[in-house]
């Protein structure tokens, strides 16, 4: 059956991201695309940080090529670096900034952490961002703490399909934190905010019409000059000539 062999390809492609995910840590990996070429199968990793997944000389990648053959069977694997541009506009990313920072820096300073992210998230030009870590912070009873700013839709087509989001866990001395990240980003089309087109002025030059030969040109006529023409004729005659 042909949707059982795409539900199959869909799995594998989730296990080599998830794969590759756990290999790739403090790296600024973002995503992974898999793509099926001629050559074997083309592996594209999205990174804000790329020269730590090359590695010196590429040593990174021939390890992660490998690692790939032996784990998945891939005959031919064929791994691509895309740079992603603007990380604080990835989900991805945030998330995995914040779950580092809190295994360094610890449940002490979890909330100068988040509200600092949320500031550069908002002036990399994001619409909306909304921040929550949950788990053992500050103290021994777990909590969720959440900080937001912005505009975040929170349910239709908008909320499912452009609001980008992403998690990541942190291992501190308390136990497992959990980070969500929801992000709107700058360039996308909000249904309920309407632009309107404004009306052109008339252009300069134009004479203003006046109710006979506006009344003329609407009939499809041009308006009548002939009295005028016959009174200018007439001028300089005697009287018993005109």
């Amino acid at each position: 059956m042909i949707e059982r062999e795409i539900v199959k390809s869909k799995i594998r492609e989730f296990e080599i991201g998830e794969f590759i995910n756990s290999n790739l840590k403090n790296v600024g990996h973002s995503h992974t695309k898999i793509q099926k070429t001629p050559l074997g199968e083309k592996v594209v990793i999205f990174t804000s940080r790329p020269g730590l997944i090359i590695g010196r000389r590429g040593q990174n990648i021939s390890k992660l090529t490998k690692l790939l053959k032996k784990r998945f069977e891939l005959e031919n694997p064929q791994i691509e670096i895309s740079e992603v541009r603007e990380p604080y506009l990835d989900a991805q990313i945030v998330a995995e900034q914040i779950a580092s920072q809190l295994e360094r820096f610890g449940s002490s300073k979890f909330k100068g952490i988040i509200h600092q992210t949320l500031e550069r998230v908002m002036e990399a030009g994001a619409l909306g961002v909304e921040i929550r870590v949950s788990g053992k912070l500050p103290g021994s009873r777990a909590r969720s703490w959440r900080v937001f700013s912005g505009y975040l839709k929170k349910c239709g087509d908008i909320a499912l399909s452009q609001v980008k989001r992403a998690g990541a866990t942190a291992q501190i001395k308390m136990g497992v934190i959990g980070v969500k990240v929801s992000i709107t980003p700058p360039d996308i089309r909000l249904p309920d905010k309407a632009t309107f087109k404004e009306e052109k002025e008339g252009k300069a030059g134009e004479t203003a019409k006046t109710p006979e030969t506006g009344a003329a040109e609407s009939a499809g006529a041009e308006p009548d000059d002939s009295q005028h023409k016959n009174k200018n004729n007439n001028k300089g005659l005697p009287e018993e000539a005109r």
